[in-house]
């Protein structure tokens, strides 16, 4: 098998089709790695093989939090900003992928760019497989509004508001999109846990894989014994790091925080990959670029992030209470879901307050919810990946001609 494998987006996004793409090479399989430009030397750091496609995700995430049309007053400016976020970097997407896909038997795509990747695959008469990293196909499950009012609604509401949600998606990208020639096989992988949103396993049609965990460590960062020694010499310290997004200011930000845990006799480790501050490690804090969530989480008393689904997967799978200040996309979504399963209290980044933070981590640190959120640990699966593999390997398999009777 030769497949494609496009993952745009942040570096959480382009994570699991680094770790898909491991995963089917060791297979014996012929892989072509696209990441966002800006994504490249990451996953060529950790081994894995990769060709620049389409536009500077990082350059995306600025432009879109420097759109002032967002915040302007005339609707129809808001409105304008919307559709440009849509198709930003979309035609590059579809001129780089023309060029890739020649030559390969299967496509598969993120949720970032996924349009993009299944026009060209059925453009080219080839199947499509798209990993969703959380629950966006219709569906009554997933409230279509991430706020607790939101259940009251009529089931019949929500999925009739991620219809609509879709529709218009597929509607801003239909006029740079390529047109399909032939009808292929399409499928969604669910590549989280359908547990996490009751009745959902009933409505999608799957495979639901479980979360695409880096169990093996390929993408961890490099070991850090001053961190390490910092972890054991002192009490478990509530931990913080927000990925790619922008929380505002890193100084008073990080200010807050201090003060917050310095009043709860907590320590501090922020990981602040997110902004220029500088490392630094003293009794009460460490500043580090990145952590290996995997090693570090299970050693902390919370997790305070965005509710990105790679980290809302690596603290669930560490066993640790969180508080989730969601930025953007499925985030808010991840905060009410583990909220209402009693594993996570949320609120808004732009919302936190040194007073707010201290009441959700008052929330957290319940034992009921210390509690529940160690026996989520308990049953999580790592197969997310190979999982993953093997839909992509049968996506692509010819299927056998049938049998002549005699």
């Amino acid at each position: 098998m030769r497949a494609l494998l496009a993952f745009t987006g942040s570096r959480g996004d382009a994570q699991p089709g680094i770790l898909l793409a491991h995963a089917l090479r060791e297979r014996g399989h012929e892989v072509t790695l696209a990441l966002a430009p800006n994504l490249v030397p990451f996953a060529e750091a950790h081994g894995i093989a990769a060709v620049p496609y389409g536009y500077d995700s990082a350059a995306l995430l600025l432009a879109q939090r420097t759109d002032t049309r967002f915040g302007s007053r005339d609707p129809r400016a808001r409105l304008r900003a919307a559709l440009d976020l849509q198709r930003r970097g979309v035609p590059e997407m579809v001129r780089d992928l023309r060029a890739l896909v020649p030559g390969h038997d299967v496509v598969v795509a993120g949720m970032a760019g996924e349009e993009a990747a299944a026009a060209t695959a059925r453009a080219h008469g080839l199947p499509f497989a798209a990993l969703h990293f959380f629950p966006i196909q219709p569906n009554t499950a997933v409230p279509v509004v991430p706020a607790p009012w939101a259940r009251r609604l009529p089931a019949a509401v929500h999925r009739l508001g991620w219809t609509i949600l879709t529709g218009l998606r597929a509607a801003a990208l239909a006029p740079i999109l390529p047109r399909a020639q032939a009808h292929t096989a399409t499928v969604a992988i669910q590549a989280y846990d359908p547990d996490l949103f009751p009745g959902l396993r009933a409505q999608l049609p799957g495979p639901f894989t479980g979360f695409p965990t880096d169990r093996d460590g390929l993408l961890r960062p490099p070991a850090d014994p001053d961190l390490d020694a910092w972890l054991s010499a002192g009490s478990a310290p509530v931990y913080v790091g927000f990925g790619s997004m922008d929380v505002g200011d890193p100084l008073a930000f990080a200010a807050m925080l201090r003060e917050v845990c310095a009043r709860r006799g907590r320590r501090l480790l922020l990981a602040s990959g997110w902004s220029p501050l500088p490392p630094e490690i003293d009794e009460a804090v460490a500043v580090v670029a990145h952590v290996d969530h995997a090693a570090v989480l299970p050693r902390c008393v919370a997790a305070v992030h965005h509710g990105g689904a790679g980290t809302t997967a690596a603290a669930l799978r560490a066993g640790v209470p969180q508080v989730i200040c969601s930025v953007q996309a499925d985030q808010p979504y991840w905060g009410a879901a583990l909220r209402q399963l009693g594993l996570a209290a949320t609120v808004r980044a732009k919302d936190l307050t040194s007073d707010r933070l201290t009441e959700l981590l008052d929330r957290v640190a319940d034992p009921d919810v210390v509690l529940r959120a160690a026996a989520y640990a308990t049953d999580y699966t790592d197969d997310g990946v190979d999982r993953a593999a093997d839909t992509v390997a049968a996506l692509a398999a010819p299927i056998p001609a049938p049998r002549r009777l005699r």
